[in-house]
């Protein structure tokens, strides 16, 4: 089992983003446009952006 040393792996931002996406899609699907939805949505895009900023960071 490997060790973290403190330091977030990039994946861990990437599967936490799609789990957002699928979130939001479910809720979308129950409830249409609401303020949680919306939320819901601006997490998963927040979560991809930094898994983003993690991969391309040199």
């Amino acid at each position: 089992m490997g060790t973290i040393d403190g330091e977030i792996p990039a994946v861990w931002f990437f599967i936490t983003s799609v789990g957002f996406i699928i979130l939001s899609v479910i809720q979308y699907k129950k409830f249409g446009k609401s303020i949680e939805t919306i939320f819901l949505s601006i997490m998963a895009i927040l979560f991809a952006i930094s898994y983003l900023i993690l991969i391309f960071r040199q």
